[in-house]
This record gives structure tokens, C-alpha cells and sequence, in this order.
């Protein structure tokens, strides 16, 4: 973009955010820190990026009709994406000159499920992923671990954080593992990936920005999960200069055929040998990018803003060692309260965000600690320290 507006002015860039939680806050405070006039859509009222917008709505956003009349309502200059259940077929249909989805409606349309972009990656640019198939049925599974083998990995062709993968060890498993895929599947279920899995001795998010200017890498981010879930992130992470070319080849060579501009998180494999697999790509802002809201002089928000708007990224500066640690919520609750957070926060160089989710049922991320120190390690375990340090009441 030239120029940008004033809000809520005749003049005002306008940005529709689909998707409401704590990722999006932070693109929403991003965005209006440079002026842009922001609008929300969740499937929920008062999700965290709502509580900062100019304007909010709650609607069913894999409704197409419904989508196109929020997008209609709103006239937005940019339409961006922030999670996988929206109908992008309708996206698809919509944009125009004058109307760009980011980074563009083809990409949000690929990677919003796992089917096309394994598709994209390993078939058409053949980069190197783990051997997979997809299985629309218990049985189909069962024949497909067959030709992979054991252990493997099941998860839902599209879903949130993770939620539904399972690892399968034998074929007495594969029942469970295809019950979970299918009940955390986000929109419509019925097909499920399965995939090798593969001896790698450590995973990373590399955080791509491509710009007017270029692509610009991240250092790469180390992550723990559990469930399929982020619980902590590091950066940098260690690896060797051979694997780390290695993935930035591929996450430029993949996000380049996906177009446009904004931030991918890509995630990869890495095995001996600096061997390198590519896992998956989300084209905004990643969960396990929550660190850089410590780590880096532009946080991952921050590049996604710029980048979007057409604004130079010239450099990304680290400050040192950083990690998060996520505070994680379970029970049932439309009421929840956090406390002990002067005790929680009596390190140095340590910060929480609490989300403001408006409740909690079941198991939720409803914060984070975000921290630096002199090593990685260091700062592991003071993220670990501060978020659960944090008590929480419900």
C-alpha cells in the first residue's frame, strides 16, 4: 500500500481479521499501532482480538453466505485469514482489484488443510516431506499403515494447534487414532491424513516473511509439544549452518509458489546427517512464535503487519536467548481469574500475556510467559518458572 488513513474516517485503511484469538490480538494491535482501522470475525463474541478492534462480529465462518456478507458489510481493503475454518472457496470468489486476501486467497484456500498443501509440496515442488497418504475411512486407514508401516502418525486434514494427532504404534491403535482425528477435525471431517513417522532429532518453526523487499527468515524457533499441542518455544534454536540453508531453501521455495505477502510459520523435521523434512506451513503468524514477542526487535505480528500493509522489513534484530511457556487452563468456566502474578513476575526480563479469553471448557491456553536470558536454557526454565508461577482460579 502508498498510504494509509486515518480510522474511522473516509481515508481509513480498513482490515478485516478472520479469526479472533490471541494471535490475532496481537496482529490487531500491530495494525493499529500503524493506523489501520480494524474489524474482527469469530465463531464466539468477545474472543481477545475483538476486545481491541474498531468493530467485531460473530458469525459461522465456514458459512460462506455468511462470510460474504461480513466481507460485503465491512468493504475491507485486505481480508486476512488467522485460522483454518473459514470457507475459502467463497474467498476464493471474492477477491478482486481492491480486495486482497492475505497472502492471497489460492494460499489461505491450499494450506487451510493438510490435504493441499502435502499435495503442493511433495508432489508439485517436490521438496522432502515424510511418506503419507489419506484414508476417508477406518478401513482405508488400516490399508494405508499397512504400505507405510509402524509407528506412524494420524491427524485431521484440517484442525487446530495440533488437536487430533496422534502417533499409532500398532494396527490395534489405528481405531483411536482415526476416533480423535475425526472428533477435533475442524469443519468437515471424513479424511484424514497418515504419515511416517520419521526418527528427527529435533523440530523447528522457521518464521518466513515474505515483503516488497524479499524474504527475510527468522532465527529458528525450537518448540515442545504435548498432544499435539505448543506448551514451550525457544530462539534461537541450535542447529548447524548446512541445515538451517536447508530449510530456508525449502520454506522460500515453498512460500514463494504460495505468493503474496505476510508471515508463514513453516515447520520442519530435522534428523541425523542435518537431514531435513518439511511438515507443514500455516501462512500467518505461529503459536509457537509467541517468543518473539520477547526475542526479537519486531515480533512475529509485528512483520506480518508490515509485510501485509507493503511496508519494508530491512532487518529483524534478536535481543538474546528467549523462550515462552504456555498457561494452560482446564476445567469449566465463564469466570476465570489469575492470581500470585507479583510473584510470578518478580524475575527479570520476564512478561506474561494473559489472552482474556471469556471462558474455558475443558483444556484451554488461556496465556503465556514470555522471558530472555543468557543461555536458552536459562530462559526455558524461567518461562517455565513465571507461567507457573501464575494461579488460576475458576
Amino acid at each position: 500500500m502508498a498510504s494509509i488513513g486515518t480510522p474511522l474516517s473516509p481515508t481509513a485503511t480498513r482490515v478485516l481479521l478472520l479469526g479472533g484469538g490471541e494471535l490475532g490480538k496481537e496482529v490487531v494491535i500491530e495494525l493499529q499501532r500503524l493506523g489501520v482501522e480494524v474489524a474482527v470475525a469469530d465463531r464466539y463474541e468477545h474472543a481477545p482480538a475483538m476486545q481491541v478492534a474498531h468493530r467485531s462480529h460473530a458469525l459461522d465462518m465456514l458459512d460462506e453466505d455468511a462470510l460474504e456478507e461480513v466481507i460485503r458489510l465491512e468493504s475491507p481493503h485486505l481480508v486476512v485469514p488467522e485460522i483454518e475454518a473459514i470457507a475459502t472457496s467463497k474467498l476464493l470468489e471474492l477477491e478482486r482489484p481492491g480486495l486482497r486476501v492475505v497472502p492471497t486467497a489460492r494460499a489461505a484456500h491450499t494450506t487451510m488443510n493438510r490435504m493441499g498443501i502435502r499435495k503442493l509440496a511433495a508432489e508439485e515442488l517436490e521438496v522432502p516431506t515424510s511418506r503419507y497418504g489419506f484414508a476417508s475411512d477406518l478401513d482405508n486407514l488400516r490399508s494405508l499403515a499397512g504400505s507405510i508401516g509402524f509407528p506412524c502418525v494420524v491427524k485431521p486434514i484440517m484442525s487446530s494447534s495440533g488437536k487430533g494427532q496422534s502417533t499409532v504404534a500398532s494396527e490395534e491403535e489405528l481405531a483411536v487414532g482415526w476416533e480423535s482425528a475425526e472428533a477435533n477435525a475442524r469443519g468437515a471431517g471424513g479424511t484424514v491424513i497418515l504419515e511416517q513417522y520419521v526418527k528427527f532429532e529435533y523440530e523447528i518453526t522457521l518464521l518466513t516473511v515474505r515483503h516488497r523487499g524479499g524474504t527475510t527468515f527468522c532465527a529458528p524457533i525450537g518448540h515442545r509439544q504435548e498432544r499435539g499441542d505448543y506448551r514451550e518455544s525457544w530462539q534461537p534454536h541450535p542447529m548447524s549452518e548446512r541445515a538451517l540453508r536447508r530449510c530456508q531453501d525449502i520454506a522460500k521455495t515453498v512460500t514463494s509458489a504460495l505468493g503474496g505477502y505476510g508471515l508463514f510459520g513453516v515447520e520442519f523435521f530435522v534428523g541425523a546427517g542435518d537431514q531435513v523434512w518439511f511438515s507443514e506451513v500455516s501462512p500467518r503468524p505461529h503459536d509457537t512464535g509467541l517468543v518473539t514477542l520477547a526475542s526479537q526487535d519486531l515480533s512475529e505480528f509485528a512483520l506480518h503487519a508490515r509485510a501485509i500493509l507493503g511496508l519494508p522489513v530491512p532487518a529483524v534484530r534478536q535481543h538474546g536467548p528467549s523462550a515462552s511457556s504456555v498457561i494452560l487452563v482446564e476445567g469449566i468456566s465463564s469466570s476465570v481469574r489469575f492470581e500470585n502474578l507479583h510473584e510470578a513476575l518478580e524475575d527479570v526480563d520476564s512478561h506474561l500475556r494473559l489472552f482474556g479469553k471469556p471462558g474455558v471448557q475443558g483444556e484451554r491456553r488461556m496465556g503465556v510467559a514470555v522471558c530472555m536470558d543468557t543461555t536458552v536454557e536459562r530462559a526455558r526454565d524461567k518461562a517455565r518458572r513465571t507461567s507457573e508461577a501464575v494461579r488460576v482460579l475458576l
